[in-house]
């Protein structure tokens, strides 16, 4: 059922996309719209991890560069079944981490010097959980698609009114022209936040499953909501899209976060600290009972 819900979700942001192209091009506006999102979706499926660590200027470690961190995610992985995903450091105080990459088979995580200056090692192993559960999901390449084409028709809705042109039936209507302007984007968010705040609640989820401490993910969100906020990503700052990829949001409102509320989050993993995934152990220490 999540899946359909997504797929129905990502399905409604291209009819958008197809929309706007409709209202400022006719007909063939449309079908160009159709092409580009396709096209966009396309270089997203091939180039979505590139795309992100680029933006976030990431450093890719392993066991010699950073033998704790690496180590600590490979026994993660190895936990829920997954291919060692590439592992990424970034240099930023803004405490948070994030997965991105097509599938399992290409996935990378990464987290900031921020996070692990501020979280023991149980909180950054459920915070790697988190991200680990978004890639066995296969959340990333959808949520990286859904910022795209977000970000498209925000474009297009600016720049539409100004460029659009024909003669007929093919020339905008000036009122549906600007509505398109005002209510495009905020459509577009809507459904980005509903596509995002869905996957969050799945991958807390799966990782209390993986890690067996949904307290320690509890505890980890409670010390770093505050200053993910406070403390400035510039990454997100030079795109606001990249923000949906955070285990949590930064420089937004709650109204307009793509994740649920924090403290929402924390009372449902709280609710899943059951006697069975206490009995699991942490990922850390998979004998503790």
């Amino acid at each position: 059922m999540n899946g359909f819900k997504t797929a129905m979700l990502l399905a409604a942001l291209t009819a958008l996309f197809m929309g706007l192209g409709y209202i400022f091009g006719g007909s063939g506006g449309a079908v160009i719209a159709l092409v580009v999102a396709a096209g966009m979706n396309l270089f997203t499926f091939w180039n979505a991890d590139s795309i992100v660590l680029k933006m976030h200027d990431a450093r890719e470690v392993d066991e010699r560069t950073a033998p704790e961190f690496y180590n600590l995610v490979a026994d993660l992985a190895r936990r829920a079944q997954l291919p060692m995903p590439r592992v990424y450091l970034v240099e930023s105080a803004n405490p948070n981490a994030f997965a991105t990459g097509r599938n399992p088979q290409h996935a990378a995580v990464a987290a900031t010097t921020g996070l692990l200056d501020r979280l023991d090692r149980e909180e950054v192993a459920a915070v790697m959980a988190h991200e680990l559960g978004h890639v066995k999901n296969r959340d990333t390449l959808i949520m990286t698609m859904v910022a795209t084409i977000a970000g498209a028709i925000s474009m297009i809705a600016n720049f539409g009114l100004f460029f659009g042109h024909g003669s007929g039936e093919d020339r905008p209507n000036p009122m549906a022209a600007l509505a398109a302007v005002f209510m495009a984007p905020f459509a577009a968010m809507i459904v980005q936040m509903a596509i995002s705040r869905t996957r969050e609640f799945g991958a807390d989820r799966a990782a209390a499953e993986i890690s067996g401490n949904p307290r320690a993910l509890a505890s980890a969100l409670s010390k770093i909501a505050g200053p993910a906020q406070a403390v400035p990503s510039l990454a997100s700052q030079r795109n606001p899209a990249a923000a949906q990829l955070y285990i949590v949001p930064t420089g937004v409102s709650d109204l307009f976060s793509t994740h649920p509320a924090t403290e929402k989050r924390i009372a449902a993993l709280m609710a899943m600290e059951t006697p069975s995934l206490r009995r699991a152990g942490s990922a850390l220490d998979p004998t503790r009972r």
